[in-house]
């Protein structure tokens, strides 16, 4: 991360509604910038394939984030590691960058940086051996599933940008390393730890994500929703438990449970607008001892994600209400119904229509047409939302291809599916990913700030 490169080209990219006078400039200096992001890949590389090799777990991303707050002061920026508080008190890993450089606008640019719990099995030459112990005090695999080494790397690539471009903007560049967003508290633990009071509330925020159905080498953005709420629903099914050769003598709570999971499904099918997306997963259930005792109570685990606020609570109501309906249908005494709790949660992830359109102009002036799609939206949920203080910031998320392009194309045309995020397979095509991603975070944060 040492090389030096030469100042370029001044980028100009203008904004809505059209390209304009402006456009011409941007145009002839866009191949410069792809350029420079070509050059920094090599380095850009080494960092990747490390970070790979080297995946931490949520709240446990201690030299990951001491690897992106060093490669940052080298760069200039003034760095502040450690940033975050979770509920329980603990610190968190986040580290926030700051270049100054004049009046103008504050622009922050979010990368995370944790893994997951995943057994790699790509059989890649830079593949993660890492193994570590999980909250539940499992021994389990760690890999960088969902691609967050990606956009480190990227960020690190934007920052050099911009730092050696400083004459061609104005304005502060924030740039965050969050923590835990798979455990989707990292963003909350940040901003509980006085993150805007402390560096400054920003004018935007943006941030991307890799995606296994955009091609590498493109991106993908629109306005409006793109990632939904999450929300985690905790039922305990409580029931008399007894002796496995005497069930009439007890009130079974595994049968209770196996019915509630199938009679849930039909909440969304049958409860909720069908013009409005829902998904309703029931992810855990844990209960019992041995096969011949009846237990007193069964745990289920669910996964819920909504667009709508409105949605999500509606679904609330009604698993509560089909939890206690069914116990009341079996005979639980009352002081034995069903207990529901909520767990993390997190918001929509909605990109601001006028922002995502602006952004997408500067994306195909520095990309070009074919390169910059329209997004999809997805049931997945992102923890970046919370960065814009419910939509009170304009923000925009987009999809950085990760695809291998043949590949891509035949499993459209066959139907099979690529191996996706979470994937013990995932393997992004990382090269024209990450040059794609500098050149075109950049060529917006410049936009922004010029």
């Amino acid at each position: 991360m040492n090389r030096r490169f030469c100042m370029l080209v001044t980028l100009t990219l203008t904004a809505l509604p059209a390209l304009g006078q402006g456009a011409g400039h941007a145009e002839s200096a866009a191949p410069d910038l792809a350029a420079s992001a070509e050059r920094q890949l090599p380095a850009l590389t080494e960092t990747y394939k490390h970070l790979h090799r080297n995946p931490e777990l949520s709240h446990h991303e201690e030299k990951t984030s001491a690897l992106l707050a060093a490669e940052l002061r080298k760069l200039g920026y003034t760095v502040t590691e450690r940033v975050g508080k979770y509920q329980d008190g603990s610190q968190a890993y986040g580290v926030v960058a700051v270049l100054q450089n004049g009046a103008g606008p504050r622009v922050l640019i979010r990368t995370d940086m944790d893994a997951l719990p995943v057994e790699e099995k790509t059989g890649l030459d830079y593949a993660s051996t890492v193994r570590s112990t999980n909250a539940q005090g499992q021994d389990v695999g760690v890999m960088h599933a969902c691609g967050h080494d990606i956009h480190i790397t990227v960020l690190l690539g934007v920052a050099r940008e911009m730092a050696e471009r400083k004459s061609q903007w104005h304005g502060t560049l924030m740039l965050i390393g969050q923590p835990s967003e798979e455990t989707i508290d990292g963003a909350r633990a940040m901003l509980a730890d006085g993150l805007y009071e402390r560096f400054g509330r920003p004018d935007f925020v943006l941030s991307e994500h890799d995606s296994n159905d955009v091609a590498a080498g493109s991106i993908s953005i629109k306005g409006g929703p793109l990632l939904a709420s999450s929300t985690g629903i905790y039922v305990t099914m409580r029931g008399v438990g007894g002796h496995g050769s005497r069930p009439e003598a007890g009130k079974d709570p595994i049968v209770l449970a196996a019915e509630f999971v199938l009679t849930a499904q039909t909440i969304v099918s049958r409860q909720i607008d069908p013009q409005q997306p829902a998904v309703l997963t029931v992810g855990t259930i844990h209960g019992g001892t041995k096969n011949n005792i009846i237990p007193d109570e069964v745990q289920l685990g669910i996964s819920l994600r909504t667009y709508s606020p409105a949605v999500r609570d509606a679904i609330v109501a009604d698993i509560r209400r089909t939890a206690k309906g069914l116990a009341e249908s079996y005979g639980v005494p009352e002081d034995r119904m069903p207990v529901v709790t909520l767990g993390e949660s997190t918001p929509e992830t909605y990109n601001d229509p006028a922002l995502a359109e602006r952004l997408k102009v500067s994306a195909v002036v520095a990309l070009g047409k074919d390169r910059v799609e329209d997004a999809k939206a997805v049931m997945g949920s992102e923890d970046v939302g919370l960065f814009t203080l419910d939509g009170k910031i304009p923000g925009v998320m987009y999809w950085l291809g990760a695809a291998d392009i043949g590949k891509l194309a035949e499993s459209r045309k066959t139907g099979v599916p690529l191996p996706s995020l979470h994937s013990a397979l995932f393997a992004p095509v990382y090269a024209p990913a990450i040059e794609t991603g500098v050149t075109a975070m950049t060529a917006m944060a410049l936009d922004l700030l010029k």
